[in-house]
């Protein structure tokens, strides 16, 4: 027997368009139904395609040139916990060295971070959504 019953899809049909994230419909519908089951009924029923809110992911804009420094100033034994960790060099190399700048984002100052991090490309389905909302 299915843990879906029809009341628990009628529930999350009720529940998600509320914005309201998926483990705490899990645990609103109970059963020990988790996070995750909430998902993919949410994907086969393709409620998400109506979820008021919901914006597909885009493409990061225009990035602005940055440049990072052509060396590292950083060792493994200096570099502290809020600087660039980005590695210049082979690790056994005794020119090895970190890029020691402060970091921006995660692990990295923001011109590593630029290359380190890219934007997800988009899926089919938000090239159809984009299509349908372009003017």
């Amino acid at each position: 027997m299915s843990a879906w019953t029809q009341d628990r899809i009628d529930l999350l049909k009720r529940l998600w368009p509320e914005l309201r994230s998926a483990e705490t419909i899990a645990v609103e519908l109970g059963g020990g139904l988790t996070r995750n089951a909430v998902l993919g009924k949410v994907a086969r029923l393709r409620l998400s395609e109506r979820r008021t809110g919901a914006q597909p992911r885009r493409e990061a804009g225009p990035r602005v040139a940055l440049e990072p420094p052509p060396r590292g100033v950083a060792t493994i034994l200096s570099v502290r916990r809020t600087d660039c960790r980005w590695p210049y060099g082979e690790p056994g190399d005794a020119a090895f060295s970190l890029c020691g700048r402060p970091s921006e984002r995660g692990a990295f100052c923001a011109a590593h971070a630029a290359i380190a991090y890219r934007p997800a490309p988009l899926s089919f389905e938000d090239i159809l959504h984009l299509a349908d909302v372009a003017p």
